[in-house]
């Protein structure tokens, strides 16, 4: 089998994910993941649904050839072996207008009133690192390349700051309101504390939400700490920049924890 693989590589509604960076959920499960070089998971709730190994493919769901999405993503993972260094394409985001709809959010009207625009995802997401938690960390490879540059210069100065989380694929985010919808709340009500399926910067794999050690995650006390301070300083030498200051014209409440790279 060839070296674990680096990479996230996208579909509209199936990611494959390197095996070994998963967590086994179970000992059926680990014995697969112990042989398996990619895993194919659902976007939407993160379910397991097949994984590749040296003699093929193992689903590990019923009826996985049933499962809506199957054959892009294994079409993505074609495409990415045959062609490794080709350039990174975002995915389309047709699907993803049918799905808002379903939720009761008109796309257009959305824009107008946050004015923030549909983000892509991109066809493939470069390893960064991981997170406070220990998770895999997504970013395009250059965003990945100046966090991991720009956190060991904050270390240089004596200031510690992690990661948070990092690239949210449309699924996940969907998934999300699909949870809260079942829980008995409306839409205005979600649309209150998180951005509609496809409008975060999160999905295009070029922000990150940044902590400090012993602080809790996304809460506006970040704004106090010595990482905070640095990142003011320093974060645009890096092409970071804070995305929603106070008084945004999106909208957006006040977060001094999310920063996004932009290329030069």
């Amino acid at each position: 089998m060839s070296p674990a693989p680096r990479y996230l590589l996208n579909s509209e509604s199936i990611e494959l994910w390197p095996a070994p960076l998963l967590r086994a959920r179970g000992n059926h499960d680990a014995r697969i993941l112990a042989q398996a070089d990619w895993l194919l998971r659902r976007k939407r709730d993160g379910r397991y649904l097949a994984a590749r190994l040296p003699n093929g493919l193992m689903p590990l769901i019923t009826r996985f050839w049933r499962e809506p999405g199957v054959d892009a993503a294994l079409d993505a993972l074609a495409q990415h072996e045959a062609q490794p260094r080709c350039a990174n394409a975002a995915q389309p985001l047709h699907g993803l207008h049918e799905r808002l709809q379903q939720l009761g959010l008109d796309a257009d009207d959305y824009s107008a009133r946050t004015g923030l625009a549909l983000v892509a995802e991109p066809a493939r997401l470069a390893l960064a690192g991981h997170d406070r938690y220990g998770r895999a960390l997504w970013l395009t490879e250059a965003a990945g390349r100046q966090w991991q540059r720009m956190r060991a210069a904050a270390a240089a100065d004596g200031v510690a700051m992690d990661a948070i989380s990092g690239y949210r694929s449309h699924g996940y985010q969907l998934g999300i309101f699909e949870r809260k919808f079942a829980r008995g709340q409306v839409l205005a009500q979600i649309l209150a504390v998180n951005a509609a399926p496809g409008y975060s910067e999160h999905h295009g794999g070029e922000a990150l939400d940044i902590g400090a050690p012993d602080e809790a995650p996304a809460e506006e006390t970040f704004e106090r700490t010595p990482a905070f301070a640095w990142l003011q300083r320093h974060a645009a030498t890096f092409g970071f920049q804070l995305s929603y200051p106070r008084d945004n014209p999106h909208g957006i409440v006040y977060e001094p924890w999310h920063w996004r790279y932009w290329p030069a």
